[in-house]
């Protein structure tokens, strides 16, 4: 759960102690907006912005009975949040699980992707598909009856 958090916890200190800096040689403005985009930065690394995780097992519990996808995840990784950022509201649609919190969907993984852990891998109808196209994962969402 700690290494989950590392980045942005690096990405705040960071901006804090540019922003400092600047304080001290008198810019308390440009200090702000460094501060500002440093703790957006650390937002968007976390795993704020993600729905919120189940455990493997569970999402493909879930999965089996509704027909949506699971997605396998990890804060940090760029190509997970371009997934997240691309579906927008779908996301919410998804059963996402965090790789990081969960040992049996960190494995699942590793079984789809050689011994890696590459993410994000979208697994539908029991098929894991390894950064998928975004539209391709919207088109994978049961149709609303």
């Amino acid at each position: 759960m700690m290494r989950a958090w590392i980045l942005p916890m690096l990405l705040v200190l960071c901006g804090s102690v540019v922003a400092t800096g600047m304080i001290v040689v008198g810019n308390p403005g440009t200090a702000a907006v460094f501060l500002l985009v440093f703790v957006l930065l650390a937002v968007v690394h976390s795993a704020l912005v993600f729905p919120r995780p189940v455990g493997a097992l569970e999402a493909q519990h879930r999965s089996a009975v509704d027909g949506r996808p699971v997605v396998f995840w990890r804060p940090g990784c760029k190509y997970c949040l371009r997934l997240r950022i691309r579906l927008g509201r779908d996301a919410r649609q998804l059963h996402w699980v965090d790789i990081w919190r969960d040992p049996a969907g960190a494995a699942t993984v590793r079984a789809a992707n050689d011994g890696n852990e590459t993410v994000p891998t979208v697994v539908v109808s029991g098929r894991p598909h390894t950064n998928p196209d975004p539209e391709w994962v919207r088109g994978q969402l049961p149709s609303p009856t």
